[in-house]
């Protein structure tokens, strides 16, 4: 849903967010506070887009969804592509029909590069050369995805870590950015995230502090649940029929899952695996948040519904 403007909705709407690392309880509270404000909940999650990736991706529940209205969920199939600037501009429609019905929106999620995306705009980087992306794009039918993925990891570790080798697209960009201008597009992206512009300035973010060992815990908890609820058989669905694209592959712990189900790895080394990359997720996370200024409030607080009211109070 993009409803045309002629002024971009997320330069004047109230933007209020609930951050943190995968499995802090960014649900659960928002879901309070939806409550007791009168909102719908606005989803700043990459890989919620994606219709039947629900229990890998801890999508909210159906039960969850009819308590609260949620948005930016189940927009695509996992064989689709989805970028952020298709979340950009579906979540401008969004909020301005959230606006128009004089509801508040809080956006909810844990991807740090949308949360970048929502409050300081894109990096756009270089203007396409087409003989330089024309000899990339050779290249990679030449070796393939594989082998020019490992090329960038060498050139650019950061980019590589967060794109899957089968996004040849992006790993194609990162690149050709990185032979246009002799910088890394991660190098360029820092740069891009380093200070806050307006829409930041307004904007009221609250996130979620779980010390790690209690974080640890629940990460672990979460995965065996999550994979005693169906897992397994949910990524084979999806894998049968539409299949997963280069953007829904990336989801953590899929991949790993349909190892275990091809027979490549045993349910305890799927479940240890599955636990250690998403610890190491958080971390990522974390990285990127530090690039915000961001109201911290511990998780097990008595009185977190109340404060976190209080700070996404634009009054206060």
């Amino acid at each position: 849903m993009s409803v045309p403007t002629t002024r971009d909705v997320l330069d004047h709407a109230p933007l209020r967010f609930i951050v943190g690392p995968t499995a802090s309880g960014k649900t659960a509270l928002a879901l309070a506070l939806c409550e007791r404000l009168g909102a719908e909940v606005v989803s700043l999650d990459s890989m919620l887009v994606y219709r039947g990736l629900d229990i890998g991706t801890a999508k909210p529940t159906a039960a969850e969804r009819a308590a609260v209205p949620h948005h930016m969920l189940d927009l695509v199939e996992p064989s689709e592509r989805f970028d952020v600037q298709r979340y950009l501009n579906e979540l401008r429609g969004t909020l301005a029909d959230l606006e128009r019905r004089r509801v508040p929106a809080l956006l909810v999620g844990g991807t740090g590069f949308y949360l970048a995306a929502v409050l300081r705009g894109l990096f756009e980087g270089p203007p396409v050369d087409p003989e330089v992306r024309a000899q990339l794009e050779r290249r990679a039918q030449e070796v393939g995805p594989e082998a020019l993925h490992a090329e960038l990891s060498a050139l650019d570790p950061v980019s590589a870590a967060r794109l899957h080798p089968n996004d040849v697209r992006r790993v194609v960009r990162a690149l050709e950015v990185a032979a246009q201008t002799g910088r890394t597009l991660s190098d360029w992206q820092r740069e891009w995230g380093s200070g806050p512009g307006p829409r930041e300035t307004r904007a009221r973010l609250i996130g979620l502090e779980v010390p790690t060992d209690e974080l640890d815990r629940r990460i672990r908890a979460r995965t065996a649940a999550m994979l005693d609820a169906g897992w397994r058989e949910e990524a084979l669905r999806v894998r049968s029929d539409p299949g997963f694209g280069p953007s829904a592959i990336q989801a953590l712990g899929y991949p790993e899952v349909l190892a275990w189900a091809d027979g490549a790895a045993t349910r305890a080394e799927t479940e240890a695996l599955i636990a250690l990359r998403t610890r190491q997720f958080a971390r990522r996370q974390r990285t990127w948040y530090r690039k915000f200024a961001i109201h911290w409030l511990p998780v097990d607080a008595p009185d977190l519904v109340e404060r976190a009211c209080a700070c996404l109070d634009p009054a206060t």
